[in-house]
C-alpha cells in the first residue's frame, strides 16, 4: 500500500545555519570591537604625545621669554633704544611696499585719488610684518569715500578710520580732502611685481 504524503505538513527544517548565522555575525561584531578600541588606544596615545609635545613647546616659549626679559632688565636705557631701533629697521627691510601700493589700488575705486602716504610704524605680528598708515585721498563724492572704507574694513587686510576731511577749492574745481589712519596686514603670497605697483600722485614719508 502506497501512502502519498503531504510534504507541506513537515515544511524544510534546516537548524543548523540560524545558529552559524548568528555564530558570524557575533564573531565580526567582536572584530569591530577590537578594532574600534584599538583604534581608540592609538587615538588616545597620539593625543597623550600631542599633549605633552605642547607642553615642552610650553615650557621652552616659558623659558625664552623668562631669558628674553633678563637680558632686557640688564639693558641700559641706550642698549634698549638701539635694540628697539634695530629691530624696527630689520622690519623696514623686510616689508613689501611693493604689495601695500598693489593692495591700495585694488580698493581705491573710480572717483578717489591717493594724495599722500605717511608711513607712521612698521612692526612684525608673527610672521608678518604690518603697518601702521595715514592716508591722504582726494575726492568729490562723500559717499564713494564712506563706502571705500567699508570697503577696506572688510577687505581682511587694511583696518580704516577717518580722522579728518577739509573741503578744497581751486580754479579748477572743487573737493574734499580725507585723512584716513590704516592698519595695514599684508595677506599670505607672492608679492606682485614693482612695476606695477605705482599709484599716480603718492608721497610716501
Amino acid at each position: 500500500m502506497i501512502t502519498k504524503l503531504n510534504l507541506a505538513t513537515h515544511p524544510f527544517r534546516n537548524r543548523t545555519t540560524p545558529y552559524l548565522l548568528s555564530a558570524l555575525i557575533v564573531f565580526l561584531a567582536a572584530i569591530a570591537v577590537m578594532l574600534l578600541y584599538s583604534k581608540m588606544l592609538e587615538n588616545r596615545r597620539m593625543n597623550e604625545i600631542t599633549r605633552n609635545q605642547i607642553n615642552e613647546m610650553q615650557t621652552e616659549i616659558s623659558s625664552l621669554k623668562a631669558k628674553g626679559d633678563l637680558v632686557q632688565q640688564q639693558l641700559s636705557p641706550a642698549q634698549r633704544e638701539l635694540l628697539l631701533a634695530s629691530h624696527k629697521l630689520v622690519a623696514n627691510k623686510t616689508f613689501g611696499w611693493s604689495r601695500l601700493f598693489y593692495d591700495l589700488e585694488s580698493v581705491l575705486p573710480a572717483g578717489v585719488s591717493a594724495s599722500r602716504i605717511v608711513v607712521q610704524n612698521v612692526y612684525r605680528d608673527g610672521d608678518r610684518v604690518n603697518a601702521e598708515l595715514d592716508l591722504t585721498v582726494l575726492s568729490r563724492d562723500y559717499r564713494v569715500v564712506m563706502d571705500m572704507i567699508v570697503a577696506m574694513n572688510n577687505s581682511g587686510v587694511f583696518n580704516a578710520e577717518l580722522r579728518s576731511q577739509n573741503l578744497q577749492a581751486s580754479q579748477w574745481a572743487t573737493y574734499t580732502e580725507f585723512t584716513l589712519k590704516l592698519f595695514y596686514r599684508p595677506p599670505f603670497g607672492v608679492n606682485p611685481q614693482a612695476g606695477d605697483m605705482a599709484l599716480n600722485g603718492v608721497e610716501q614719508q
